[in-house]
């Protein structure tokens, strides 16, 4: 007499150990080198990164939340459309950003783009894409959902220099959204990167909303690699992208918070180096080729 079912059990969502190791304490060490990095060509005094996404992903999100964490407060630079169910893309011009860390401008500059949708006439064009990597779009072209920049616009750079060009490609993907992007906006980021791997240029994913992709990692930011639900999200990003593991960064941007915050910064940073250091790989490989 009233006995009651026994709810089963729920699966633990975190694993028992790391599944990759990372050492939270790395802020300052990270930080310092960043500020003192130079680039290894004497023609190239800023090294440009293209920042590309589906819209809503966070790109301009993680470009102020990088400059935020050298500014070590919330700074909201790249301009961010924060409506809800927002079905175009906000950035719709070349623009360039450098990062400072208090006065001081750093070697490396962020050029943020018009988010990608997967309709073939919408958001920015692949092509577009790829030839802002190269150099030949200048800063302030207002990107056209229905057709690519040709050499005959004002805005196209036919013989750009070394120092126009970007040399990591950085696809800015949401956690929670992952498994639900459409095949088509997939087959996009396929193209572009053929086309700018044929080229040597390396790519790296940043993988944003990692708190709102889990719950653990809500709570807690520093149960992001023990958690089963992101390792997960990482796998599915790198069968979908082809890129694989050790180039996937998983963060969480600034976006509520009001002050800056060590486990939120030194992840940011833990992607920023690895981005640095392969763009810089890639200029020295043109340098000495």
């Amino acid at each position: 007499m009233g006995s009651s079912e026994s709810q089963p059990e729920q699966p633990n969502p975190e694993l028992d150990r790391p599944w990759r190791e990372f050492n939270w304490g790395q802020k300052k060490s990270l930080k310092e080198k960043l500020e003192n990095f130079s680039s290894s060509s004497p023609d190239v005094k800023d090294i440009k990164i293209l920042v590309a996404g589906e819209i809503g992903a966070g790109k301009s999100s993680f470009i102020n939340s990088v400059n935020n964490v050298f500014q070590g407060r919330i700074t909201s630079r790249a301009l961010v459309d924060t409506a809800a169910g927002a079905s175009h893309s906000f950035t719709q011009n070349l623009k360039g950003y450098v990062i400072r860390s208090g006065n001081k401008s750093l070697p490396f500059v962020f050029k943020d783009i018009m988010g990608l949708e997967a309709q073939v006439m919408a958001g920015s064009q692949t092509d577009d894409i790829i030839h802002a990597v190269f150099g030949h779009v200048k800063d302030g072209y207002t990107f056209n959902e229905k057709k690519a920049l040709t050499h005959k616009d004002q805005h196209y750079t036919s013989d750009p220099k070394l120092s126009d060009q970007a040399f990591c490609l950085v696809y800015v993907i949401a956690a929670d959204l992952i498994q639900y992007t459409d095949d088509k906006l997939i087959d996009k980021l396929k193209i572009i990167r053929q086309a700018i791997s044929d080229e040597g240029i390396p790519q790296v994913i940043v993988m944003t909303k990692v708190d709102e992709a889990c719950p653990l990692v809500n709570e807690d930011l520093r149960k992001i690699y023990t958690s089963k639900k992101i390792k997960e999200k990482m796998d599915l990003c790198s069968a979908k992208i082809g890129l694989p593991l050790s180039n996937i960064f998983p963060v969480k941007n600034y976006n509520k918070e009001i002050d800056t915050k060590g486990d939120i910064d030194v992840l940011i940073l833990k992607a920023l180096e690895q981005i640095v250091q392969n763009a810089d790989d890639r200029l020295e490989d043109i340098q000495s080729s």
